[in-house]
């Protein structure tokens, strides 16, 4: 797939992706390993600046600034809370009640794991089943914070991991499923003009085929 193939909205100020799973929204230590940055980077011919992330293993919108200006901007709404992420999952067995809030600090604990911790930072998702699998559920999530792992952690939590998980969760991958089920389906935030712009990705053929498989 090319990168063109992987944009689902651009303008003037930005530009918006629907990551691959198992690619790196920013450059890692090694300096040969693949990111989206870096090929979103290429293709603007410019350095395309981050505003947020997205797991490795997660897909999904993923929004990247063309200038200082937009990247102040659109960093300013994450940090304000003002741009609403939703996420598409499936969690291992059936959420009981279907749905609600999770409201558990996160800390981390050190090599990249997070966990439930009372000492941890204020953390907040909320969840609805959208549909009943076979062993598992399709959940709708969005998180309040902005935590690491946050979403993958709180399903975990509740003895719900999501399938797929290389972390959370066990045995691992959870469910045996060959990806991880979380995908960012859609972001709305201020467009800066007095609107609201929704940018919206549909999950790929590889999350649809497990999905189908827990039907």
């Amino acid at each position: 797939m090319q990168l063109p193939d992987l944009i689902v909205h651009e303008d003037d100020r930005l530009i918006a992706l629907n990551k691959p799973p198992g690619l790196a929204s920013a450059p890692a230590a090694s300096p040969d390993e693949p990111s989206l940055q870096a090929l979103v980077t290429a293709y603007l011919g410019r350095r395309a600046l981050i505003v947020h992330r997205l797991d490795r293993h997660t897909s999904g919108v993923i929004v990247f600034a063309k200038d200082a200006d937009e990247h102040r901007r659109l960093s300013g709404l994450f940090e304000a809370h003002e741009v609403e992420k939703t996420y598409l999952a499936v969690v291992l067995g059936h959420l009981d009640p279907p749905s609600g809030e999770i409201d558990r600090p996160l800390r981390a604990f050190g090599s990249g794991r997070v966990g439930v911790d009372p000492r941890g930072k204020p953390a907040r998702t909320r969840y609805a089943v959208t549909e009943r699998l076979r062993d598992a559920d399709l959940v709708e999530l969005v998180p309040e914070s902005g935590r690491r792992h946050q979403l993958r952690v709180h399903c975990f939590a509740l003895g719900h991991p999501i399938l797929g998980d290389p972390r959370y969760g066990s045995p691992r991958p959870v469910g045996g499923a060959a990806r991880l089920m979380l995908h960012a389906t859609r972001l709305a935030l201020p467009d800066g003009v007095g609107g609201r712009l929704v940018i919206e990705a549909a999950p790929g053929p590889d999350f649809d085929a497990i999905l189908a498989g827990q039907r």
